[in-house]
């Protein structure tokens, strides 16, 4: 009996994994059949009516038709009818995209179709979508808050920092800005009271940090050689599966905020970092930066560091809107997220 109660456990957890592996995959096929079916429903309406010149009575009709044939089968409304028009004729011409947006669920692609205009948005939007499991409210999140232009304009060391497999994923983990709207502080406010407002709200918080973050502590403390140190909030990314630490700064970025991360870094790696985990992170969170002195205290640190602001509004400044990366770094970029899933 004793060797069974230790035994049971693990045995109920494999079972149970790999029930929910089933239940996932059997979902991703079923999702994408049904888009693979408002696609093609899609491009049959596009070619009748460029064959056949029919006007807007056709597809109501059609509507009607349909959803008398399958009683019962939701999505045959006119008004869908034409989301799945539009859908085609925004993916018809782009190959790479036309096969991305069959892995997403059909609610999020309206939302990507509706709210993006620009091809290699979308891209970023469906693909961050497949990375990393956003719900459908994450993601309309995501793009009121301008996630697209604020990973991208990120800063961090990444590069020289992190292995070939994690650095993209890594970089459009880490925002350039966050959008902390939800908060009810003063324009004048200390460090300590952000983090118990970010505390309070921690749903939000972590929705605004990505989605896929997970809550680790306040306050995290470490003991170095019988001295206490104190990270202000360490998260964990489920998908990068590394610890984030982050510190809160309710001023302006100073270069020696970077040589005290790289200190909690080295010791969450040695101290808390599990075999199977990849290297910690750490997002040093400002209220302001200058981005040349961020460049130059980045250049030669060892441990993967991200810099970035917080707001309570949703507006990019307008100083970094022309500021992107061209077409092609962004596409590199992407295709980078690809590697480890």
């Amino acid at each position: 009996m004793t060797d069974l109660s230790k035994m049971y456990p693990r045995l109920l957890a494999e079972i149970k994994e790999r029930v929910r592996s089933a239940q996932y995959e059997a979902l991703k096929s079923v999702n994408k059949e049904l888009v693979g079916l408002y696609w093609d429903i899609g491009r049959m309406i596009v070619e009748r009516q460029a064959e056949e010149t029919w006007g807007k009575a056709v597809v109501q009709q059609l509507a009607v038709d349909l959803q008398n044939e399958f009683h019962g089968v939701g999505g045959f409304s006119a008004s869908n009818l034409w989301r799945m028009k539009a859908f085609f004729e925004a993916y018809a011409g782009q190959k790479k995209l036309a096969l991305l947006v069959r892995e997403i669920g059909w609610s999020h692609n309206l939302v990507i179709l509706e709210r993006c205009k620009d091809a290699l948005e979308r891209e970023f939007y469906i693909r961050m979508t497949r990375k990393f499991g956003w719900s459908k409210s994450i993601l309309i999140h995501q793009i009121s808050n301008q996630s697209y232009e604020k990973s991208l304009l990120g800063q961090t060391n990444f590069d020289q920092a992190l292995t070939p497999e994690l650095r993209a994923q890594a970089k459009l983990a880490v925002k350039d800005e966050y959008t902390f709207d939800f908060l009810e502080l003063a324009e004048e406010h200390g460090e300590r009271e952000l983090e118990r407002a970010l505390i309070g709200k921690i749903e939000y918080f972590l929705r605004a940090m990505g989605g896929m973050f997970a809550f680790m502590g306040s306050q995290y403390r470490l003991e170095v050689d019988g001295d206490e140190y104190f990270i202000d909030l360490l998260l964990f990314h489920r998908r990068l599966k590394a610890l984030v630490a982050i510190e809160l700064k309710i001023g302006k970025f100073m270069p020696e905020f970077v040589g005290k991360m790289q200190f909690y870094l080295t010791a969450l790696d040695r101290q808390v970092r599990q075999e199977d985990e990849n290297p910690s992170i750490g997002i040093i969170l400002c209220k302001d930066k200058n981005r040349t002195v961020v460049e130059y205290a980045l250049h030669d640190a060892g441990k993967p560091i991200g810099v970035a602001t917080y707001e309570i509004t949703r507006t990019l400044p307008k100083e970094l809107q022309g500021q992107l990366p061209s077409p092609q770094e962004i596409a590199r970029l992407l295709e980078g997220i690809e590697g480890k899933r």
